[in-house]
């Protein structure tokens, strides 16, 4: 069965979905990063299916849906499937996300946070006091993804029927 007025709907939701998590993103001071470039969707049509599958960075996820923290959760994240967890070691901080994956980042922000002293910091000891944050708080899901594919299956429902309608007749016609 050919699907082509369907194929043309579920093209325009995915667009939809697409240019408003960039939106979202944007609000958030995320435009032109990694995960933000890294949006995007493919469609794919069988004889029998029509798949569409959407793309990012991985921790997209991590920052669409929040990662519930050890000590304390964001409201926002009591539906995560992802949390960190306590594994023992020194101090109980075995699982914690390695510091050294926030060292571009304090270095990009401009980061240099100085002791009672007035001395700076060492950066592997913001990079620490970084991720034992994150490793005890969680990260808040911000919905930047799925808010937007939820909103557009109510707004592209009423298209998505007719457009299968459409192409339901036509294959009719065609028989």
């Amino acid at each position: 069965m050919e699907l082509k007025n369907l194929t043309a709907a579920v093209n325009k939701y995915a667009k939809y979905v697409i240019q408003q998590s960039k939106t979202n993103l944007t609000k958030k001071d995320n435009k032109g990063g990694k995960l933000y470039e890294s949006l995007s969707y493919k469609i794919e049509e069988t004889s029998e299916d029509l798949l569409i599958e959407f793309m990012m960075e991985q921790y997209g996820v991590y920052q669409d849906k929040g990662v519930k923290g050890t000590d304390s959760n964001y409201i926002e994240n009591k539906n995560s499937p992802f949390s960190y967890k306590s594994k023992g070691g020194k101090q109980g901080l075995k699982g914690m996300p390695p510091p050294k994956a926030f060292d571009k980042w304090t270095i990009k922000k401009g980061l240099a946070p100085r002791d009672k002293k007035g001395r700076f910091l060492p950066r592997k000891t913001l990079d620490f006091i970084i991720a034992r944050s994150i490793f005890k708080k969680g990260i808040r899901a911000t919905g930047f993804f799925s808010k937007p594919l939820n909103a557009g299956i109510k707004k592209y429902q009423q298209e998505f029927n007719q457009a299968l309608g459409k192409d339901f007749d036509e294959n009719q016609k065609k028989k």
